[in-house]
């Protein structure tokens, strides 16, 4: 064996080191006791955890890379870009062939024939642009919201930080930034997959959308599109809600967490608007899943803020807090982009679901029972019988009863009208 070995404790970092020469006599080092070396440590952990979850968040809020594809060479975008280009010539060759056959009309043929030529070479143009286009402004407001978010000492996780740094003697504090910092990071998540994966099926969308251009140019599906689009891509800006307030939290750790819950409370809305197919669903069984797992009121507050009760789709115009169900969501938006094609789609009737028809016959309980007491005044008015309500859980009249028994008779037989001669006279 060599006459000098290497001591263990030296691969290890410094605080641990002194921790491993001490013989737990007396303090390691320059430090204090062992255990506060052990408390520090930890401190320093959870601090160092606070700020990763920090950046993490962020970084899922507005990511700088989209998963959407950044060229027209991509093996995703380019079979929609050979479909949208063939789609647009078809069209503009129908639309020449048809203005040919109707040549005799004159004025309005040469401009259709020239409307569509303008159009057809201006979607196929923006088609392959498209990909470019999008990934040059995801990275642009992936930019702006961290310049406007986390950029100078006035912004709600740089406030954090700061509070992170004066209170890291007290555990408790870290503790409960940390736990909001957990909660926001799982809101992030959400936001960060339903941004990612509508902006996907957006972009390769494009060129089915801009193909209708060819028609003539009706940008009503156009418009649609870039309405979803831009939606999506700024939906992050809805944190900055939250800043005005920032200033009034410098400091306070309590001010810290209030501000955490509600800007979580806002990416649950940017997830419910964000997506404008699946976003109500993701939303709502987020505040399901918080509903059935703690009895936390606040919490409580917090997902019906961020998710608030809606019904789908319902058929009656008094309850305005409707969303539409995914189907139906896309089969409205097919309906405009197949109507910027020409084609008629036969619009959906209204249905109801099992639980917004249950909610609805709930919700309409005190009407019902208004409407049904104004009809039985309206009938005694005009001198017709009226039968008294019955009993909840009491069988209708004429209903069979048990196995064997006869079935259900009114009590009283109904009185007979003005002017009419009583039953069984001679």
């Amino acid at each position: 064996m060599p006459d000098n070995p290497q001591d263990p404790c030296d691969a290890l970092p410094e605080t641990q080191r002194n921790l491993c020469d001490s013989d737990g006599s007396g303090p390691p080092g320059a430090g204090g006791g062992v255990g506060g070396d052990i408390t520090d440590t930890a401190a320093n952990g959870v601090v160092e955890l606070a700020r990763d979850l920090i950046e993490t968040i962020n970084e899922l809020v507005a990511p700088k890379d989209a998963w959407a594809p950044a060229d027209t060479d991509s093996a995703l975008y380019a079979p929609f870009l050979w479909l949208g280009q063939h789609l647009a010539v078809s069209i503009f060759v129908c639309v020449v062939v048809v203005c040919a056959l109707t040549a005799w009309q004159g004025a309005p043929r040469m401009r259709q024939m020239g409307a569509s030529t303008g159009w057809t070479l201006a979607a196929v143009a923006a088609m392959g642009a498209i990909p470019g286009a999008v990934m040059l402004l995801n990275k642009s407001v992936s930019a702006a919201f961290k310049t406007a978010f986390d950029s100078n000492e006035n912004t709600l996780f740089e406030v954090i930080r700061t509070d992170l740094g004066a209170k890291s003697d007290d555990p408790l504090a870290v503790l409960l930034i940390v736990a909001g910092l957990v909660v926001a990071l799982a809101f992030a998540a959400l936001v960060f997959m339903t941004r990612q994966l509508g902006i996907i099926a957006f972009v390769c969308m494009a060129p089915l959308v801009l193909a209708s251009l060819a028609r003539g140019g009706d940008t009503t599906a156009l418009k649609r599109w870039v309405q979803r689009l831009l939606g999506l891509l700024f939906a992050p800006f809805a944190l900055l809600l939250v800043a005005p307030f920032v200033s009034l939290a410098k400091g306070v750790v309590a001010m810290d967490l209030v501000l955490l819950v509600a800007a979580d409370a806002i990416m649950l809305r940017m997830i419910f608007h964000g997506v404008p197919y699946f976003g109500p669903r993701l939303a709502g069984a987020a505040r399901t899943l918080v509903e059935r797992h703690t009895t936390n009121p606040v919490a409580h507050t917090v997902m019906r803020a961020g998710a608030p009760t809606v019904y789908e789709q319902e058929n009656t115009p008094r309850d305005p807090r409707t969303v539409s169900t995914p189907g139906r969501a896309m089969s409205q938006d097919g309906g405009v982009l197949l109507g910027a094609y020409g084609v008629r789609q036969r619009e959906r009737p209204g249905r109801l679901t099992t639980e917004s028809a249950v909610a609805k016959v709930r919700r309409d309980t005190v009407r019902t029972a208004q409407l049904s007491q104004a009809r039985r005044e309206a009938r005694a008015a005009a001198g017709y019988p009226v039968r008294a309500p019955r009993p909840a859980g009491a069988p209708p009249a004429g209903a069979p009863g048990p196995a064997g028994a006869p079935p259900v008779r009114p009590p009283h037989p109904p009185a007979p009208r003005q002017g009419n001669p009583p039953p069984n006279t001679p």
